[in-house]
C-alpha cells in the first residue's frame, strides 16, 4: 500500500542508516515495511501492545518481506509489549519513531522509554495528532534538542513532525520554529486554528501557548505590513 503523506514525510526524514529502528503503535506497519524495503536499518523493530495487531502485522511480513531464517540478523522483528517498557539496544545508531497517537500519550511512552534507557542515547521521530505545544515542552525539559521539524497538511489535519535527539544541540521551540513557512496558506491556517483553539479554552489563567502564538502572528503581520 502507498503511505499517506504524512508517513511519507516521516520516511523522508529517515536518510541514513540505523542499526535499530523502533517504529512504535506501528499499527498496520506500512511505515516500518517501508524502512524494511528501504534497507534504512541492520533491523526494524515493531512494537505495539494489541496481540490482534502484531498477529496479522507479522503475517502479512511474513508473506510480503520474507527472509531466511539462516540470516545472522533478521531485518525486521515484531514486538507485543507496552512501549514504554521498551528497552533499546544498547548499540549506536538507534532511532524511535512515535506517531499516529496523542501528545499526551506520546509524553506518557517517552517517560517510561527514557527511565528504562537513561545512558543510552538515541533519536527519536515523533509525530503527535494534538496536545503538541504541552509535548514540547516536555521534550524540551527531557534530554532532546532538535535536528529538524516540519509541519505538513494531509486531509485537511495538521502533522507537526519533530526529528530529535538525545545528543543535539539545537534547543527545541515551544511553538516551533523551523517548521513554519507563513507564506503558504495551509501554515496560516494551521496557526489561526491553534490560536482559535487556545482562545476557546475555559478557565480564568489564560494559557501559555495562547501568547506565544499570538506573538507569531503579530510578528508575520508586521513583517508583511
Amino acid at each position: 500500500m502507498k503511505l499517506s503523506q504524512r508517513l511519507a514525510a516521516i520516511s523522508q526524514q529517515i536518510n541514513q542508516h540505523y542499526q535499530d529502528i523502533w517504529d512504535c503503535c506501528c499499527d498496520h506497519g506500512l511505515l516500518g515495511a517501508d524502512l524494511v524495503k528501504r534497507n534504512s536499518a541492520d533491523c526494524v523493530h515493531f512494537v505495539d501492545s494489541v496481540p490482534q495487531i502484531c498477529l496479522q502485522l507479522e503475517q502479512q511480513l511474513q508473506r510480503y518481506l520474507p527472509y531466511s531464517s539462516s540470516s545472522l540478523t533478521a531485518p525486521w522483528q515484531v514486538h507485543c509489549q507496552d512501549v514504554a517498557q521498551l528497552k533499546l539496544s544498547e548499540n549506536d545508531n538507534q532511532l524511535v519513531i512515535i506517531a499516529g497517537v496523542g501528545g499526551e500519550l506520546c509524553i506518557q511512552l517517552l517517560k517510561g522509554i527514557l527511565v528504562h534507557n537513561h545512558t543510552v542515547d538515541f533519536e527519536l521521530i515523533i509525530c503527535p495528532v494534538h496536545y503538541q505545544y504541552e509535548l514540547r515542552q516536555f521534550l524540551l525539559s527531557n534530554r532532546f534538542g532538535l535536528i529538524d521539524e516540519q509541519l505538513i497538511e494531509e486531509n485537511q489535519r495538521y502533522y507537526e513532525i519533530l526529528h530529535l535527539s538525545t545528543t543535539a544541540n539545537s534547543p527545541i521551540s515551544q511553538i516551533g520554529d523551523a517548521m513554519w513557512d507563513l507564506s503558504k496558506p495551509e501554515h496560516k491556517a494551521y496557526l489561526n486554528k491553534t490560536i482559535a483553539h487556545y482562545r476557546r479554552m475555559d478557565g480564568k489563567m489564560t494559557h501559555p501557548a495562547l501568547r506565544a502564538y499570538e506573538t507569531l502572528q503579530e510578528k508575520n503581520l508586521l513583517d508583511n505590513s
